[in-house]
């Protein structure tokens, strides 16, 4: 477990937070959006935590109180918004995974028993036409866009000015509503399809919990401007993004997009990111190919000792003009959501580049684990933070086994499936799935879900993600899937290792001059041989298809094994 290396501010729920917290930062910054125009729109904490009053109040004179509460958009302020309304005194939050099709959002509404929606213009049809398949208590539809309240849908924006109108009158229902910091308030779908999704249940106090962990670990104050990238439906971005950012009175903006990160980071001038893997590998390829064309990466590379010796702001005097690629004020990027390549890792660091890894899950409010300036290593998590235990169970000869944790962040369970709930919970311990090693110092390294391994018929495991790192290093290929492959030879069956492989055509031009695919088979083929050459045998890789279709998966780039798997099967 980490030590505490900045005070934190006591909370006792979100509500607790937002009172205590305007008092701190109410003329700070929240928000800096980007107007159509080109001009921004600073909006303060103090505003924002007027505007969470005023819809509560205008929410609550609805009739909503009690009531659960759906959340779905893009990110914005207005969603952070519509979540703290909700959850700080008018009734359970459910926030909506925006990329899932109309039928599946359907089933979660009805699954849910959502009484009212918030959403933003691009889903207004759908959720009309859900509202009028009656088959559901959806009863009020709330619009983040519309201006003024329509005969069907409600504005936003007018709830908050009918809202400012009644606290003014001494309605008080919301402002004066008592939290009970351990009941359910937030409930959370994980990914999946909706008949196969559980339904997480958090409360105040796993949430609060978190918040007070991980802002005595790591050095994010008021002065830290957050770029928001990945879906706020998320408990990673919910959490770590919006939620810390307001209990840190920091400044949040928004991407515009996974393509535009890097643009943003100049523009925003943005000092700390919590983001996935792929896209901070993706970045890094574009750090490592500017560094290879001015001739600069393989000096680097010769001098590594040379400059891991140096400090960190030594580094990044060094190699200035990569900072200033990415605003020059970069001060924390924490990955997490998936397995991060390590030589990545290792290199953003060589040049200076405060990146760390974090592990948690929905289950755990997120954050179980997270490496800070003053405790990390690579490849590893981190350390659990404080308040947080962890050990490993069914150990076997390498180490290597379930990862159990045990701490207030561990959610209620599973809602309305008292069975799933205890299967994970046991003895107050949370069972999370994934196979880990934990070393003498405390530091933590996941080797791979549990349910994902590729058992072979002598036994040995093999770790999906551990062999994709590899593959995903092969300039010209975007990313990998490493499954398993029943092959049968001489009466004998046995599984072998294959690579679903998806290459980038415009870089296998670039960088080897190929344009067909039969030679494009031949370049990567040759690049798979290598990594045979380097790993055990039984690990070898002994086919491989190509394609140039992305890999299906989750809006946290997880990749969604078994989809994948049965879509090979049927290919």
């Amino acid at each position: 477990m980490e030590k505490e290396l900045y005070e934190s501010l006591k909370i006792t729920d979100l509500k607790d937070m937002l009172s205590k917290t305007k008092k701190m930062y109410g003329e700070r910054p929240a928000y800096k959006i980007r107007k159509e125009d080109g001009t921004y729109r600073i909006i303060t904490h103090s505003e924002v935590r007027d505007m969470i009053d005023y819809l509560g109040t205008a929410m609550c004179n609805l009739g909503l109180k009690g009531k659960k509460i759906a959340v779905i958009g893009e990110n914005r302020y207005e969603w952070g918004v519509a979540y703290l309304s909700i959850v700080c005194g008018t009734g359970v939050v459910v926030p909506l995974d925006k990329s899932l099709p109309e039928n599946e959002l359907e089933n979660l509404i009805k699954r849910s028993n959502i009484e009212a929606i918030f959403f933003s213009e691009k889903y207004s049809e759908s959720i009309k036409r859900i509202k009028m398949n009656k088959n559901n208590n959806l009863k009020y539809l709330i619009s983040m866009d519309l201006k003024k309240h329509t005969d069907e849908v409600y504005s936003q924006k007018e709830l908050i000015e009918n809202g400012k109108k009644l606290l003014a009158k001494g309605y008080r229902n919301f402002v004066e509503a008592k939290i009970n910091p351990t009941q359910m308030s937030i409930m959370l779908f994980t990914s999946g399809t909706t008949s196969q999704s559980k339904v997480v249940g958090l409360s105040h106090k796993n949430i609060c919990s978190n918040l007070m962990s991980i802002g005595s670990i790591l050095d994010i104050n008021c002065e830290d401007t957050l770029l928001s990238n990945l879906p706020l439906h998320h408990v990673f971005e919910c959490t770590a993004g919006l939620l810390f950012s307001i209990y840190k009175g920091a400044k949040t903006v928004y991407s515009d997009g996974i393509m535009h990160i890097v643009d943003n980071l100049r523009e925003y001038q943005a000092t700390v990111m919590f983001c996935v893997p792929g896209i901070y590998e993706k970045i890094f390829m574009m750090i490592k190919r500017k560094l290879q064309k001015e001739g600069k990466w393989q000096e680097i590379l010769e001098n590594k000792e040379k400059y891991n010796n140096l400090s960190m702001e030594e580094r990044k005097e060094i190699f200035k003009e990569i900072h200033d690629m990415l605003g020059g004020k970069i001060k924390l990027l924490l990955s997490g959501a998936a397995a991060f390549d390590s030589k990545v890792e290792e290199g953003y660091r060589l040049l200076g580049i405060n990146i760390v890894q974090g592990y948690g899950l929905t289950e755990t409010s997120p954050v179980i684990a997270v490496g800070t300036n003053k405790y990390y290593k690579i490849g590893s998590v981190g350390k659990t933070i404080p308040g947080v235990e962890a050990k490993i169970v069914d150990v076997n000869d390498e180490g290597m086994g379930e990862l159990i944790v045990k701490g207030p962040n561990i959610m209620l369970g599973y809602y309305g499936n008292e069975d799933k709930t205890n299967e994970v919970i046991k003895n107050g311990w949370f069972y999370t799935g994934d196979l880990a090693k934990i070393d003498k110092e405390g530091y933590i390294y996941i080797c791979g879900r549990k349910k994902s391994v590729i058992v072979l018929k002598n036994g040995k495991n093999i770790f999906p993600e551990e062999m994709e790192n590899l593959v995903n290093q092969i300039e010209g290929v975007n990313e990998s899937f490493i499954f398993g492959k029943r092959v049968r030879k001489d009466d004998k069956e046995n599984t072998k290792i294959h690579a679903l492989i998806v290459f980038n055509r415009k870089t296998m031009k670039e960088i080897y001059d190929v344009e067909k695919d039969e030679d494009i088979y031949s370049i990567i083929s040759d690049k798979i041989k290598e990594i045979n050459k380097i790993i055990p045998q039984y690990k070898a890789i002994r086919g491989i298809i190509l394609t140039e279709n992305p890999l299906i998966k989750t809006t946290t780039n997880k990749i969604k094994r078994q989809v994948m798997l049965d879509e090979i099967e049927k290919s």
